[in-house]
């Protein structure tokens, strides 16, 4: 896992990885995926969402030409613990947030 994020809420953010090979729902699709051991422990949903987004717009979208071409969509999760892309685990804590971007902005779409 990567270092750690600094997000509004002061919990203990670190990047665990980034896919950007899945295609999502509307198009090319990057997901940035974090550890929160945190919102497993009291941090609350509308917390957690404050600090996607800034996750969002201060990591995600200065990074997003890293992975070739422009995404259509950026997905940021949250996890309680470290989990392999794709794996069910109903015994974490996971919070997901999809994002489109415009002028370097994040905007909230539902799932």
């Amino acid at each position: 896992m990567g270092a750690a994020v600094p997000v509004p809420s002061g919990q203990a953010v670190t990047l665990q990885d980034v896919i950007w090979n899945v295609p999502g729902p509307d198009g090319m699709t990057t997901r940035f995926r974090f550890v929160a051991p945190a919102i497993a422990a009291g941090v609350d949903f509308d917390t957690a969402e404050a600090d996607m987004i800034h996750l969002c717009e201060a990591f995600a979208v200065p990074r997003l030409t890293e992975f070739g071409p422009q995404s259509e969509q950026v997905v940021i999760s949250l996890s309680d613990r470290a989990l392999p892309f794709g794996d069910s685990a109903p015994d974490a804590v996971q919070f997901f947030e999809s994002y489109r971007i415009e002028d370097g902005k994040c905007l909230w779409e539902m799932f």
